[in-house]
């Protein structure tokens, strides 16, 4: 989630501290906390792990969040649900000087180890930093920047972390807590949600809501442990180490609903005179198949043959249907196939099923598909009634 390449592996060290170096007790070990930044990448905020000594003037950052754009297999590999990240080890100062440049703040919690566990803490860190070892398969839900220090934690500290769960009071899905990150007007979040499925639409537990920087700052913030003496707070100390107001989540200027609604306007204004007329605007209906059967092929793709967690049980596959790519097709012929009223008849009763799917809460649809639906739904009504009544006449 950090807006990091691989060139930042220059300021890498090579080498590894865990055979050489003993953690003193003066050392700390923090969760690293940054605001979303201005890519879509960003929007959800940083998680890191900062190992600090000033007695062996060490002060590392462990970021989990390092990918390649100029990997030649990168996008391959996004597409395909193979997105390769890694854990990089540099000096903490690089990343409070990238954040200063994007005008994000930083927030350090430093956890309250003993110094065995500060010791297995940072000796697995160096283990996972090496080459052989630092690669994972990211999961944007589930295996991230912030799940994999949430994990670390917890296997150290065990039943000793007493975790404070009152951000989950009001239970929310994943979807919505993505959907609070980048607004749902932009085309950003327009395409993650035509793109992934009904996982994202169960309730959150609260642990699933840790795959977001800002609900693991605030667990731990009131979280506790159990020692010695009875339960002590997880975090010993926090600190604002760069202040910067919080990005606002806002639409797109030229919004997918702003343009969907222009849209839907034109499409029922030609829907009329085609009416009057009795007449097809074959390029219109060419259109409207073709780009929604294209959505389904994509739909179909990432749901059956990609490696994504969240992209089956799709149901915008009611309306981006992926027959209509062929059917675009058939339709520009001057004779249609006997059965295409039937065909629209389909389809028109698929998009009824949305509002249903939505309100009964089985997968939430993004609203901007609202007017991109209606649109269909007034052309395939009045397609079927043409068909049907077999009077088409292209122009």
């Amino acid at each position: 989630m950090f807006k990091k390449h691989f060139l930042l592996l220059l300021f890498i060290t090579q080498f590894s501290y865990s055979q050489k170096v003993q953690l003193s007790v003066y050392s700390e070990i923090s969760i690293i906390t940054s605001g979303p930044g201005d890519n879509l990448y960003e929007k959800f905020g940083h998680t890191a792990i900062r190992v600090k000594d000033p007695l062996l003037n060490l002060d590392l950052l462990y970021n989990y969040g390092i990918f390649d754009f100029s990997d030649p297999n990168f996008y391959t590999n996004f597409v395909r649900g193979f997105m390769k990240y890694k854990l990089a080890r540099y000096p903490f100062h690089y990343a409070l000087k990238s954040a200063k440049e994007d005008k994000r703040w930083v927030k350090q919690q430093v956890l309250n180890l003993n110094q065995q566990e500060k010791t297995e803490f940072f000796y697995f860190l160096e283990n996972n930093a090496k080459p052989e070892n630092a690669n994972y398969f990211y999961d944007p839900f589930f295996d991230n920047c912030a799940t994999r220090p949430r994990d670390l934690v917890k296997s150290i500290l065990k039943n000793k972390l007493l975790l404070n769960e009152d951000f989950a009071r009001n239970p929310k899905t994943i979807r919505i807590l993505m959907n609070k990150k980048i607004h749902p007007n932009s085309w950003g979040s327009f395409g993650i949600n035509i793109a992934l499925g009904n996982k994202l639409d169960k309730i959150a537990t609260p642990e699933e809501y840790l795959y977001l920087p800002e609900y693991l700052y605030l667990a731990y913030k009131n979280s506790k442990i159990k020692s010695a003496k009875g339960e002590e707070k997880l975090i010993t100390k926090e600190t604002t180490l760069i202040e910067f107001e919080n990005k606002e989540v806002l639409s797109d200027s030229f919004s997918p609903f702003l343009v969907f609604s222009i849209l839907f306007i034109l499409v029922a204004i030609i829907t009329y005179l085609d009416y009057k007329k009795q007449r097809q605007s074959k390029f219109l209906d060419f259109l409207l198949l073709f780009s929604s059967g294209l959505v389904g092929i994509l739909i179909v793709f990432l749901w059956f043959f990609t490696n994504h967690s969240t992209a089956p049980n799709n149901f915008n596959f009611l309306w981006g249907f992926a027959p209509n790519l062929i059917v675009s097709f058939l339709f520009l012929k001057r004779k249609k196939p006997n059965w295409i009223h039937r065909y629209f008849s389909f389809i028109t009763i698929l998009l009824l099923f949305i509002p249903i799917i939505h309100f009964t809460k089985i997968q939430q649809f993004t609203y901007p598909i609202i007017p991109l639906t209606g649109l269909l739904f007034i052309r395939y009504i009045f397609l079927y009634t043409l068909t049907q009544n077999k009077k088409l006449n292209g122009y």
